[in-house]
């Protein structure tokens, strides 16, 4: 009994420290005061920052830059981790565990070593015309994302019934109709996870966007440096922010129910059976 007390406790404290500071952004994103002092009064609840944040052209600009890209990026990752994640599962053991090895290489490596050598890359390539732009910070995203695309298809791929590939092409269906039919409904939640994943990791990511990016393209990790840099950070940010962290909670709720929807689905499939 002490042991389940004490264990709520702790996961109530781990809790508290991880959302405290951003339930103080929600809450704050309703007043606005410039900074935020918890030792003067909170004063009357308003709205204004959500408006002026939408008037603000350089946030505005940045939010839609920092989009443009995670999505961008997203998509091409997803599709090369699929590709990649279906390549890897059906090579022989020895290639399985060799490519499997490279591609948890960039996931353990540390980022500033990614972005240093994609910077001498594209720096080395100058003399063919190669200049820094959103190209060049799409292969930065797309490099930093894919091998986790990979990591969220692979499990998928273990869980499928290996058979049902070859029992599809005993039952007449070509290579591309079997994959498109048989295994990509069955790795879906993987890939979906992979893509999500993706926009995470894009939208975080300041290092490799730092070293990649035009000097006019502007995202909004690199604005906020750039703001900390010269000054106190707008206001706005606070709103923003509030939106941001509602959204991905709205869309995480909806995929759990989703998936918990499907998972009773597949049970009472099994049961008739």
């Amino acid at each position: 009994m002490v042991k389940k007390i004490l264990a709520k406790i702790y996961i109530g404290l781990v809790l508290l420290i991880m959302y405290a500071p951003i339930l103080l952004l929600v809450v704050y994103s309703f007043n606005n005061a410039q900074y935020i002092n918890l030792n003067q009064p909170f004063g009357r609840l308003s709205g204004s920052l959500y408006v002026d944040l939408f008037r603000n052209e350089e946030i505005m600009t940045a939010l839609l830059n920092t989009v443009l890209i995670a999505i961008s990026s997203a998509v091409v990752s997803t599709i090369l981790g699929t590709l990649g994640a279906i390549g890897i599962f059906y090579s022989k053991k020895k290639m399985k565990k060799t490519i499997s090895a490279l591609n948890q290489i960039p996931v353990l490596n540390a980022e500033i070593v990614t972005a240093l050598s994609l910077t001498i890359l594209f720096v080395s390539l100058k003399g063919i015309g190669v200049q820094f732009s959103f190209f060049t910070l799409l292969i930065g995203h797309v490099v930093l994302t894919v091998p986790f695309v990979v990591l969220s298809v692979i499990p998928k791929l273990q869980q499928m019934d290996v058979n049902i590939y070859e029992a599809a092409l005993d039952l007449g269906a070509t290579p591309s109709k079997a994959l498109k039919s048989v295994i990509l409904p069955e790795i879906l939640p993987g890939i979906f996870s992979g893509f999500m994943l993706s926009i995470t990791l894009s939208l975080d990511d300041y290092i490799i966007t730092a070293f990649t990016k035009s000097d006019s393209f502007t995202t909004l990790s690199t604005y906020v440096y750039g703001v900390t840099a010269k000054g106190p950070l707008p206001a706005e940010l606070r709103a923003l922010t509030t939106i941001i962290f509602v959204g991905i909670l709205i869309g995480l709720l909806v995929y759990n129910f989703i998936m918990a929807k499907r998972a009773k689905k597949n049970e009472r499939r099994f049961k008739r059976i």
